[in-house]
């Protein structure tokens, strides 16, 4: 499918979501009364309600098909998901805990992870905090990549007919048959076909549907987002309603410190900022990597 025809196929708000019946639907009210008649006298009986079976997320998860690891091709594009693989994820694993004491202090569970331009590496530490989140057994992660113009993640993970995001969010295709599952307790929302409209698209009344049947459906702790570049467009801002916290990537080697004040004015009185991630760092002592966290 070319990015033409993605954008192409329903212009925003301009009609109903298309009628897909997901397998999994929480929420659902209880049977109506049903009605027998009495063999005997031929009168109606009314039975109670039958209440349904209460709604479990683990069911979902279940159903999400597995992608396996691929730990060497993993290694290769710098993915760790083994803590023992690599001294890198010692620092992710710090990062990990920073970010889940901050999100549990403030009731967060949403996370745009950003830069200011791209080229920051702001894809590869969002799939090793994702996971590194999921090392933690009790810790469900989701790890979208809503970078819609130039999407990395499906490429990072090895994943080759990664279907396209706009499936999803648009409500024609349901989250289990969408989603990727890595191990127990890591979904993955990834995309195959780039768009070009992409800040039209996210404005779209049917993505804030498609994220909250994500958060009921799978109940996750953390949703981690790789947005575009916060500083070339407008997608960020366009995604405010559907995240609770920025993380902000920047290149220790490259991004300008003009370029990081842009970003914080820019998120100023609309999203908080979580903290920033700073890659390639030139610390011996944080080998690659190292977190500051404001407020």
């Amino acid at each position: 499918m070319s990015s033409e025809d993605a954008g192409n196929r329903r212009k925003p708000g301009s009609g109903a979501r298309p009628a897909h019946v997901p397998v999994f639907r929480p929420g659902q009210p209880v049977a109506a009364d049903s009605v027998t008649l009495d063999q005997r006298t031929g009168r109606e009986i009314f039975l109670p309600p039958v209440a349904l079976a209460p709604f479990n997320p683990a069911r979902v998860w279940e159903s999400i098909t597995e992608t396996p690891a691929q730990p060497n091709l993993w290694a290769r594009n710098g993915l760790f998901a083994d803590a023992t693989q690599n001294p890198v994820t010692r620092i992710f694993d710090m990062l990990r805990t920073r970010v889940l004491q901050t999100l549990a202090k403030q009731g967060w569970t949403r996370i745009a992870v950003t830069s200011p331009t791209h080229g920051c590496g702001k894809s590869f530490v969002a799939a090793n905090l994702a996971l590194s989140l999921a090392r933690l057994p009790s810790c469900r992660t989701v790890l979208m990549d809503l970078e819609l113009r130039d999407p990395q993640l499906a490429s990072l993970f090895g994943v080759a007919d990664a279907p396209p995001m706009i499936e999803f969010l648009m409500g024609e295709q349901p989250l289990e048959s969408h989603f990727r599952r890595i191990g127990r307790n890591l979904a993955l929302g990834l995309n195959g076909a780039p768009v070009e409209r992409a800040s039209e698209l996210l404005q779209d009344p049917e993505v804030p549907t498609a994220m909250a049947a994500l958060r009921d459906l799978l109940q996750p702790d953390v949703v981690l987002i790789d947005t575009p570049p916060a500083l070339g467009s407008d997608d960020v801002l366009s995604l405010a309603e559907e995240v609770d916290a920025v993380l902000l990537v920047v290149d220790g080697t490259v991004t300008a410190p003009e370029d990081v004040r842009a970003c914080e004015r820019l998120l100023e009185g609309r999203l908080p900022l979580l903290g920033t991630v700073l890659n390639r760092a030139q610390d011996r002592a944080m080998e690659r990597y190292a977190y500051g966290q404001r407020g």
